[in-house]
């Protein structure tokens, strides 16, 4: 909206100057009608005022019961795609980083955390079927002792697909409730097209199997909280973080090994840092190789990390149940944008129609 108030403005001084720029026999009235050129620049001017304003006026609270969280970021052995082969390596990484807070807890170096949070993929071997997989995870969950949020790819039923779940995983029941992504991604987790596709491009041989779509919301009782997970860039989704806001934190499981060291992390940060004051609730971002970080509902950055390091976030955060703004008008706000778009192509077609019509 802003940016459309901008570029009218723009318009109106572009042409109040070249009516000025004219020679005054061509306009005889030339200074009335430059000035009231100026008046939709000067309107448009003042309404961007008004919703920066409205914006600053409304209140960004962060009151909430403290939670002391922890996110581990075990790291990846390479960058790029080839990181996917070493699954047994990423697993160990985040296994022992979580061994490693226990220890640095029990030393009093650390608080105890009261959950924790891995991000997506942190173990690619199905820890329902692969028993050393399952071990591993469930000692480390066990040594920290507290609920553990893992993000695991683990086989449909049927053997025919790829789920991308986070599993709550808990030190005395074991791996209990989860969610399975809602959004895959296109040409990299599911392909369309997939008969023809294969024969014209043999990269994609490296999808053997589609992701299933998941069809449950991500809020689950992680510890002391509910939460509201999803996963990678369903951060982007307006509709699947407002219907996890209702847990107490939301959490963002990532894994961004992939595109290291571009834009695409410090982006999925932004975008993280937007949600948390969407919904007034503090976010924990936990990725593989980075970036993982703290946020709190205000979108004050708590903690992160760098990139491709091991890494361990513990904070005291606010766990709140109120609801924001946002969560209360919900889509409103930009159906009420995308008609007032609408409208002024309309207006703007019938002006042009008028003015050719004269």
């Amino acid at each position: 909206m802003i940016g459309g108030l901008l570029a009218c403005a723009a318009v109106a001084v572009h042409r109040a100057r070249s009516r000025r720029a004219r020679p005054p026999e061509e306009d005889a009235a030339e200074t009335p009608g430059t000035r009231r050129a100026l008046i939709p620049a000067a309107v448009c001017l003042a309404a961007v005022g008004a919703v920066v304003g409205g914006g600053l006026l409304i209140p960004t609270p962060t009151e909430g019961r403290p939670v002391t969280v922890a996110v581990v970021q075990g790291n990846v052995p390479r960058l790029g795609l080839d990181f996917l082969g070493q699954r047994k390596a990423v697993l160990d990484n985040h296994v022992k980083a979580t061994h490693e807070l226990a220890e640095r807890v029990r030393a009093g170096r650390l608080a105890k955390p009261e959950l924790v949070v891995w991000p997506e993929n942190a173990s690619d071997l199905d820890p329902y079927t692969e028993p050393d997989a399952y071990t591993a995870i469930d000692g480390a969950v066990k040594d920290i002792g507290v609920p553990v949020l893992v993000g695991a790819l683990t086989d449909t039923p049927d053997g025919e697909k790829v789920e991308n779940r986070g599993i709550v995983w808990d030190p005395s029941t074991g791996p209990g409730d989860y969610y399975v992504k809602r959004h895959p991604v296109p040409f990299g987790e599911y392909l369309p097209f997939r008969d023809i596709l294969t024969k014209l491009i043999t990269r994609f041989e490296r999808i053997p199997r589609d992701f299933a779509k998941g069809d449950r919301s991500g809020v689950m009782g992680l510890g002391p909280v509910d939460i509201g997970d999803v996963i990678c860039f369903e951060v982007a989704y307006d509709k699947e973080v407002r219907d996890v806001a209702r847990g107490n934190l939301l959490v963002v499981q990532t894994n961004n090994a992939t595109y290291g060291r571009t834009s695409l992390p410090p982006q999925q940060i932004a975008m993280s840092r937007l949600r948390a004051v969407e919904h007034g609730r503090t976010i924990l971002v936990a990725a593989t190789s980075g970036i993982s970080a703290i946020v709190a509902p205000d979108g004050r950055m708590v903690d992160r990390s760098r990139e491709f390091v091991p890494a361990v976030r513990v904070a005291a955060v606010p766990a709140r149940t109120a609801r924001t703004a946002s969560d209360r008008l919900g889509e409103a706000p930009e159906w009420a944008l995308a008609l007032l778009g609408l409208g002024a192509v309309c207006a703007a077609a019938w002006t042009a129609r008028k003015n050719e019509g004269n």
